[in-house]
């Protein structure tokens, strides 16, 4: 793989990063409110590391570029960038560069659904098919064929409704197609699935007439749940999930550059592009470019660092940000505590994408034990996307870190590195495991 020249991209992307900064409100302070400082900080020594870290990513060809953005107290840490945002052109990343962020946009979709609750519109107990009639046929689907695939799957009735909370939860017996291999999953995985250019009413309508993997309620299986929460979302507001998102969350968030394609072509250069060998689509996802009537609430928008930071410090205030309220305190608690511990009786899936540390809330991977010889901290938030970006929100240190890249194959790596780094520096243990 071709290693790529970044020295000079980092210093041109530096200064477009105080630029940035400008326009998101003329100090690095203006990303969050401010709050008491009463958790551990980072030194300059360990940025330094951070940053050296994902340095040595560029310069040994893992990754052509990333934006890497550490908050803490409602500040601004640590804006940084490397490498270069398309290995083609080479010109260098900087802190407006649009991402595909995958399954990022779920927590997204999961805020707007909980601001339809707080509104009285919607209740975490309803029925999918009270907004989706389509789902009052649901089946689950049981595979009682032998290797040859002699029989067909057996249909059965479900035992209760698909509940919203379900879908918030992946307890819905929605899957997805991109792994396991049973047979019901194999449905999943059919091109047919996505065909032509569909909107959220008729994906939700596909999506319903397949048969669910397991029972409402008895598994956590990632899915297709959230693009099901999206059409829910239309149904309910009367609006397309872009529109009531744009109203309600990206218009007053300041999230200008948070859409599901790039719509404006002057845009276009800024996307960030992976390298030739790590590039790939998810089912369904077009290239960034190019219109479609399909707006994924599970996978499809695109975003910027600075935009996602926004986002995500209004959580991290409890709902709040520059003296706008966009949910209460009690309705995040909630989103970001464990709801599929023990005492539901929930299985893990044997794909169970949160790790055996964490238990999983209403759109987000919760911590809720510490990771063997760490003291990572409890009540940590998260999520990541197919093309290799995450985020973490850390309230007992007031922090969240977004970490923008288009190298899906190396996401997950970086995660696990970086994290372990930062926590190391805030005095919270090596993990060795």
């Amino acid at each position: 793989m071709k290693r790529w020249r970044t020295e000079g991209a980092i210093g041109r992307c530096l200064a477009a990063a105080a630029l940035a900064l400008l326009f998101l409100g003329s100090s690095p302070h203006a990303l969050g409110s401010e709050k008491a400082p009463d958790a551990p900080t980072f030194s300059r020594a360990a940025l330094d590391r951070i940053a050296d870290y994902v340095r040595n990513e560029v310069t040994t060809g893992k990754i052509p570029g990333a934006v890497l953005l550490i908050q803490q107290h409602g500040k601004s840490v640590d804006l940084e960038c490397f490498g270069v945002r398309d290995p083609a052109t080479k010109q260098p990343m900087t802190p407006d560069t649009i991402f595909q962020i995958y399954s990022m946009s779920k927590a997204v979709t999961s805020v707007a659904v909980m601001m339809l609750v707080e509104d009285g519109k919607l209740a975490l107990d309803d029925p999918v098919s009270k907004y989706i009639r389509a789902f009052a046929d649901a089946k689950v689907g049981v595979d009682l064929s032998d290797e040859a695939g002699k029989y067909p799957l057996k249909l059965e009735p479900l035992k209760r409704p698909i509940t919203i909370r379900d879908l918030l939860r992946h307890t819905s017996g929605i899957t997805y197609g991109f792994f396991g291999e049973t047979a019901v999953q194999k449905l999943y995985a059919d091109p047919k699935l996505y065909a032509g250019d569909f909107d959220n009413a008729e994906f939700a309508d596909r999506i319903a007439t397949l048969p669910l993997a397991d029972h409402p309620a008895t598994r956590w299986n990632y899915s297709h749940s959230t693009d099901v929460l999206g059409r829910v979302v239309e149904v309910v507001s009367g609006q397309t999930l872009f529109q009531f998102e744009k109203q309600r969350l990206f218009d007053p968030l300041g999230m200008s550059e948070t859409e599901y394609y790039v719509a404006d072509k002057a845009n276009w250069p800024r996307i960030a592009q992976a390298f030739p060998v790590d590039r790939f689509r998810v089912a369904g996802i077009k290239d960034p470019t190019e219109p479609r009537r399909w707006e994924s609430g599970g996978a499809g928008l695109v975003s910027t660092a600075g935009d996602y930071a926004r986002f995500l410090q209004m959580l991290l205030n409890g709902g709040e940000l520059d003296g706008k309220r966009y949910l209460k305190p009690e309705t995040v608690a909630l989103m970001t505590s464990d709801q599929i511990g023990p005492e539901t009786k929930i299985i893990h899936d044997p794909f169970y994408f949160p790790g055996p540390s964490s238990g999983f809330g209403l759109g987000f991977a919760v911590r809720t034990s510490p990771p063997p010889n760490t003291t990572w901290p409890l009540g940590e938030y998260r999520w990541d996307g197919a093309g290799g970006s995450f985020y973490f929100v850390d309230p007992q240190d007031d922090m969240l870190v977004v970490f923008m890249v288009q190298a899906p194959t190396q996401g997950g790596r970086i995660q696990l590195a970086l994290k372990t780094i930062m926590y190391e520096a805030l005095g919270k243990g090596l993990r060795k495991d």
